[in-house]
């Protein structure tokens, strides 16, 4: 028996968009075809979607959304509720210093990946996995790569900069341990020792308010780290993920590289791609909140991104989700800029965001959106069922309503920080509902889900290099 049928919408994938109805049975898809309704009088539910995108459900690689503490014993479910709300089925949070990893877990791999899966066993509202943070403090920051690997968790992070970072032999070594065995590392790229020197500059002059935080990471400042890490991958032979690309400087080196063949792909952020470094004028408690690393660039990188998705430079869009609070981690902006906690929030925008300044404004089609945002993302962190909406995957679907607009408010939005990067932003679409395996998480934009119905995913990783 058919559990659920979505009847009239527009099927969007990355090959086409088509009207098409969707069968769905036992949480996966059964049928894709052009007339199903056939079907109606027999399935257990029938939803019209008329008028609507039917999309796949996001995934979202790239999170730092933070595991349950006494003190806050929703803030990861709040989190996993946004993103459903996004439209997001899928994400990977990593579980760096500051998103309640334990001393222990600073130490091991193993062990930070044994006490994420306990933290966060029947907290999601949707489907999750880790991206191990390999970091200078563990005791040997290679050595466990590959059972990681084996348990089901083939990717991993590392900085170039922070107190936890690693050098380039470092990087090197994991490199070569994740490629050797099926896996990937996403590398953090900036330049340590100029952004440090620049940083020191600042404050010997006084300049210690937010507006000096672009200043002292300016875009030569990344173009070099990731040079120097697609350095790296060639003498590893291994592949590279480098995320939140945020320069026209950056992408001219992996654009080079992939011209080369090289197993290079990179991710940018809506940030990056809709708002720019005058953010950090004015009163300096409004732009800590836009205190990211990489910081915001100028207008004219935007461009030079927007191109990069378009022609597949850029592989991925993905949020770099950090739910840091205007009263709380932003308030160090007193001290001075370098003080502030880095990132933003966006979980449950990166949907509509990337919908209205790419589709909607006509620089990428909405094919190539959900490629961006959910094909390639599955095919290149291993979300093996998951990414596209065809038969015998999971029957992750978002109805998505084109000629809906809204503002964008953090009083509306549902994740653990108190603000949104993009306040006051009009938005043209809408997630209507979000669908997880066959079962409705949002519908007709309540949540209707529960704590636990989401799932630790598995992943293994095709050969990329």
């Amino acid at each position: 028996m058919t559990d659920l049928l979505v009847l009239g919408g527009v099927v969007v994938t990355a090959e086409g968009s088509t009207r098409a109805d969707i069968a769905v049975e036992g949480g996966r898809i059964a049928a894709v075809e052009p007339d199903l309704e056939g079907l109606a009088a027999s399935a257990r539910e029938v939803v019209d979607a008329s008028g609507l995108l039917v999309l796949p459900g996001v995934v979202d690689v790239h999170t730092h959304t933070r595991v349950a503490t006494d003190e806050r014993p929703d803030r990861f479910f709040d989190d996993s509720v946004a993103a459903a709300f996004g439209g997001t089925t899928s994400f990977l949070a990593f579980n760096n210093p500051g998103t309640g990893s334990s001393p222990a877990a600073t130490r091991s791999l193993m062990t930070g990946l044994r006490e994420w899966r306990a933290s966060t066993a029947s907290d999601s509202a949707v489907d999750v996995a880790p991206s191990l943070v390999v970091t200078a403090s563990h005791e040997d920051p290679v050595a466990e790569i590959a059972a990681a690997i084996d348990a089901g968790v083939p990717t991993f992070k590392a900085f170039m900069v922070y107190d936890f970072g690693l050098d380039d032999a470092l990087i090197l070594r994991a490199l070569e341990a994740a490629g050797r065995r099926g896996g990937m590392l996403q590398v953090h790229c900036e330049n340590r020792a100029i952004l440090e020197a620049l940083t020191a500059r600042h404050l010997a002059a006084g300049e210690i308010g937010p507006r000096f935080h672009a200043s002292s990471r300016p875009p030569y400042v990344e173009a070099e780290a990731t040079g120097r890490a697609i350095a790296l991958a060639r003498a590893a032979r291994a592949p590279l993920f480098v995320v939140h690309l945020s320069s026209a400087d950056a992408l001219a080196q992996v654009r080079s590289a992939r011209a080369e063949g090289l197993p290079v792909f990179a991710e940018t952020c809506p940030v990056y791609l809709t708002l720019t470094e005058d953010r950090y004028a004015g009163d300096p408690e409004e732009a800590a909140r836009y205190v990211i690393s990489p910081p915001l660039r100028q207008a004219g990188h935007l461009g030079a991104l927007w191109d990069g998705l378009a022609d597949g430079d850029l592989s991925v869009v993905a949020t770099d989700h950090v739910p840091d609070r205007v009263g709380v981690e932003k308030q160090s902006w007193r001290e001075s800029f370098d003080r502030v906690s880095n990132g933003a929030p966006g979980i449950e925008t990166l949907l509509s965001v990337v919908y209205d300044a790419g589709v909607a404004s006509g620089r990428i089609s909405v094919e190539r959106m959900v490629d961006l945002l959910s094909t390639t993302p599955a095919r290149l962190f291993g979300f093996a069922s998951k990414g596209a909406l065809a038969v015998g995957l999971d029957a992750d679907i978002v109805l998505f309503d084109p000629s809906s607009r809204r503002t964008i408010r953090a009083d509306d939005l549902h994740h653990s920080s108190d603000y949104t990067p993009f306040e006051g932003r009009v938005v043209r679409g809408a997630v209507r509902s979000t669908i997880l395996r066959g079962s409705f998480v949002v519908r007709d934009g309540a949540f209707v889900g529960r704590r636990g119905f989401g799932r630790f995913v598995e992943r293994e990783i095709e050969r990329l290099a």
